[in-house]
């Protein structure tokens, strides 16, 4: 691979790849957990790696740490905006979800510091 966006591009891919196969095949509270969760851990995750194409031109996002807060707010205001039934991503409010949230990001950061900059040396 030759970039970020491509790696990006991949990594999302395989994201959407999940969401497409799903948890059907597992048993039945995988499935629940799946159905439950794994948007409110994939879509944090997934947007992470969106500010990672744009932090060569806005600064700020060069940091990790600026990137997941800006990603945790987003979707942490989303899920409030789902209590008052004022709909943003879902319709559902669910405070678990902050939590997963905060798992997305956390896991998103570890693959950009640790993952991806060892494996790509384009990486930074």
């Amino acid at each position: 691979m030759k970039n970020k966006k491509q790696v990006v591009v991949i990594t999302l891919l395989f994201i959407a790849t999940l969401f497409l196969i799903g948890a059907d095949w597992a048993n039945e509270t995988i499935n629940r957990l799946f159905h439950s969760y794994f948007a409110d851990i994939a879509i944090p995750f997934g947007y992470y790696f969106l500010l990672v194409l744009l932090e060569d031109k806005y600064k700020p996002f060069q940091k990790w740490y600026v990137k997941a807060a800006a990603i945790f707010i987003l979707c942490s205001v989303s899920e409030t905006l789902q209590y008052f039934g004022i709909y943003a991503l879902a319709i559902v409010f669910d405070p678990l979800d902050y939590g997963m949230y905060a798992l997305g990001v956390v896991l998103a950061a570890i693959v950009d510091r640790f993952i991806f900059k060892r494996l790509f040396s384009f990486w930074q």
